[in-house]
């Protein structure tokens, strides 16, 4: 059977249109034939997803998607097919996001439960709104931007009194108080002026007392040997002192004084001679009218001598009576 050209050129066409029709899809990352693992998700949102855009859990691609497709004319659920890689373990409860991106395409992000049970082909996934970054962004922005606002208009309220309460004397007393903080920066430079005289290494007086610690210093080292033995000597001292009897000392210094105590105590009590001497008044009147009876005989002697001693050859015996006082009673003044 002899087969026309144009009927060659027709088949060829259709193989050629066939061919670039599974091309197509296959580099869109789908096939005519639906086979391999999926999963599908329901979204009210698709955020911009498209066919062959990624899948990925925990930030590894496992998949993309397949197809994309509203259940009903108001477009209320968008039910997006996830073809699979391979056959992966995701648990019952995992949850599918979609994830928008800025500066690229969106993708599907798929976060891992705990579930012990795992999906199958054909499962639906659990969904989840996902901010995405500039979701993100504007949820962390919007309570600054509430504090910022609560801010400013603290700071307004707080501008107003303060041009409440900053009346023209209220102002005097602020540029007073500024000239006087002026005074006293002033004051300050002058201090740290005479401080850095002061730690001049020529004539600082702080310098001149450091010279005069080291000099304090230098000698206590030169004279260390004699203030060891001053310490050492200080020590002799003081352990002869410790083992000296001064318990016995004392007790014998106490014995002494009450020896003494008991001594003037008979004193005072006119007993004995020495008691009697000091306290009898009539032992006193009798010894001082005996020495005067003694200077009385003296004087007597003195003046008459001749009573007592009779050597004269040519003179006459004295007749004249004894003296009966002293010439001059030198117990008396």
């Amino acid at each position: 059977m002899k087969v026309s050209n144009e009927t060659k050129v027709g088949a060829l066409t259709a193989i050629a249109i066939t061919a670039m029709i599974l091309g197509f899809n296959f580099l869109k990352g789908r096939t005519l034939l639906k086979t391999g693992n999926y999963l599908y998700a329901k979204y009210t949102d698709a955020k911009g997803i498209m066919v062959s855009n990624p899948v990925y859990i925990n930030g590894f691609n496992v998949g993309t998607v397949f197809e994309i497709e509203n259940t009903d004319a108001n477009l209320r659920e968008i039910v997006v097919t996830i073809k699979l890689k391979t056959a992966y373990n995701i648990p019952v409860n995992s949850t599918a996001s979609i994830t928008d991106n800025p500066l690229g395409t969106p993708s599907i992000d798929v976060k891992l439960g705990d579930s012990t049970t795992y999906l199958q082909t054909g499962d639906t996934l659990k969904t989840a709104n996902s901010l995405g970054l500039v979701g993100n962004l504007t949820n962390k922005i919007s309570p600054i931007a509430d504090q910022l606002k609560t801010t400013l208009q603290s700071l307004d309220n707080v501008l107003k009194n303060i041009n409440t309460v900053f009346d023209p004397n209220t102002k005097n007393n602020l540029q007073q108080v500024i000239a006087n903080l002026n005074k006293a920066t002033a004051s300050l430079t002058v201090s740290s002026a005479e401080i850095e005289t002061m730690l001049n290494k020529q004539n600082g007086s702080i310098t001149q007392s450091m010279i005069n610690i080291n000099s304090f210093t230098k000698n206590l080292s030169d004279n260390n040997d004699k203030i060891t033995k001053m310490i050492g000597n200080v020590e002799t001292t003081t352990n002869n002192l410790s083992k000296a009897d001064i318990n016995g000392a004392v007790t014998q210094l106490k014995s002494a004084v009450e020896k003494l105590n008991i001594t003037l105590n008979k004193v005072n009590s006119s007993n004995g001679s020495l008691g009697l001497l000091v306290n009898d008044k009539s032992l006193y009147n009798n010894l001082n009218n005996t020495i005067r009876s003694a200077n009385t005989l003296m004087d007597d002697l003195r003046v008459h001598p001749k009573r007592y001693v009779n050597i004269s050859v040519f003179g006459r015996k004295d007749k004249s009576g004894p003296l009966t006082e002293p010439a001059f009673d030198s117990t008396h003044k």
